[in-house]
């Protein structure tokens, strides 16, 4: 059974519709990265599959949850859901730990000792384990986004989703947010990522999808896809560099 399915989602902000039909599957410990042009529907169609945003028409399954807009089966799909922003939105009056253990307690009921022992453990994963005890502010923009990627592996999601997770970042400390993410892809987390680094793309996905105007323009395995693209429009979007 696919870990996420997308059948002909719709979605409009007013008279702007921004996904015009979009429909996507993702197998179990896939990684599928999502490229495109600003303005395409690349971060609304993310936002869709966590039920941030609402969708119009479509249907979308995560992880064996249906979405729908009861406030109850939204939390149930969000605790086998992470996502991680390009913003770390961590709190910063919590220490690294603190910001950790908050969303297993009370979302989950984890107890206070599995908590802080699964915190330890995503910290490992993540290369940070000596800034336990440190706050937000003394961290680098790196440590406090790989922070936010240990915050969501606490929750031990099925599914994970991240929205421009480097586009902050200057390039060293991209370097070690995606090596944290290349190992995560290694050990088969399902994952669906926003984003403009190309090689990361073309070498860690499985599958790349190409948004173009609201729609799915162009996919296939990642090798395929960037070394001939068909479309004009995906000719155009690699040659340019911008991204």
């Amino acid at each position: 059974m696919p870990a996420v399915v997308i059948e002909d989602v719709h979605k409009s902000f007013g008279q702007n519709e921004v996904l015009k039909g979009v429909s996507l599957s993702v197998e179990p410990g896939q990684v599928v990265a999502i490229i495109g042009r600003s303005g395409s529907g690349k971060s609304t169609l993310l936002r869709c599959i966590n039920g941030l945003e609402v969708i119009q028409s479509g249907r979308i399954e995560v992880a064996g949850h249906t979405m729908t807009e009861d406030p109850k089966a939204l939390r149930d799909l969000r605790k086998d859901v992470g996502i991680v922003f390009q913003s770390y939105n961590l709190f910063p009056h919590l220490n690294v730990v603190e910001n950790i253990i908050l969303a297993p307690k009370l979302a989950k009921g984890v107890s206070d000792g599995e908590a802080r022992e699964r915190a330890r453990a995503v910290l490992a994963q993540v290369g940070l384990s000596e800034k336990i005890d440190a706050y937000p502010d003394n961290l680098s923009g790196g440590q406090q986004q790989r922070v936010a990627i240990a915050r969501s592996l606490a929750m031990q999601p099925k599914v994970m989703l991240f929205d421009e997770v480097t586009s902050a970042l200057d390039p060293e400390l991209t370097g070690e947010v995606l090596n944290v993410m290349e190992n995560l892809a290694k050990g088969g987390m399902t994952m669906l990522l926003v984003t403009h680094e190309m090689s990361f793309a073309r070498n860690v996905a499985d599958v790349t999808v190409f948004m173009h105007q609201g729609k799915i323009w162009e996919q296939g395995a990642s090798e395929e896809l960037f070394a001939s693209p068909k479309t004009p429009e995906l000719q155009a979007f690699l040659r340019s560099g911008v991204h």
